[in-house]
């Protein structure tokens, strides 16, 4: 556990180097179905660092809940990405996130964990505040997921409100 906590210091100090390039932020999830008595609630923090206009190299790192009929999961996971914008002007940026994501859930009733992973791309659009602040939303993944915190087993494309996530970004 030392050797990457210092390899996440030594990583987040080079980046600060060019602190220009540097951005920091997040997403967070809420969801409620009062039909089938299940509450879905997902905090998502990131970091990245601005390659060029179109590129980035981020980190996510998740926490999740949720509370279905009786049941609560806890769930942690990590998933770097590569981001490309393909589109941009004064206001609105358009982007896509590819990447891979390792996630373990715990079910709190069954004293139970299961390791899962994801990957895919997640499409996603920033509007632009200031020079520093932009307000960024996530909806959907198009690839492969395996007992991840969110969403279906299985291959495909899925863009259920529950992958819905609103967030911001701060840039160094």
């Amino acid at each position: 556990m030392k050797k990457i906590l210092v390899a996440l210091f030594v990583i987040f100090a080079s980046l600060s180097v060019n602190a220009q390039d540097l951005y920091m932020g997040g997403t967070f999830n809420l969801w409620r179905d009062y039909d089938a008595n299940r509450t879905s609630f997902r905090v998502e923090p990131e970091i990245g660092y601005n390659l060029n206009k179109q590129w980035a190299l981020g980190l996510n790192f998740t926490y999740a809940h949720e509370y279905n009929k009786g049941l609560k999961a806890n769930s942690v996971a990590i998933a770097p990405y590569a981001r490309y914008s393909f589109y941009e002007n004064k206001i609105v940026r358009l982007f896509i996130d590819g990447g891979l994501g390792f996630a373990t859930t715990r079910i709190k009733e069954v004293d139970d964990s299961v390791n899962g992973y994801e990957i895919g791309f997640k499409p996603g659009i920033a509007l632009k505040l200031n020079t520093h602040f932009s307000l960024i939303a996530k909806c959907g993944f198009i690839g492969f997921r395996d007992d991840y915190v969110v969403g279906g087993d299985g291959l495909g494309i899925n863009l259920r409100s529950e992958d819905l996530s609103f967030g911001f970004h701060y840039e160094f």
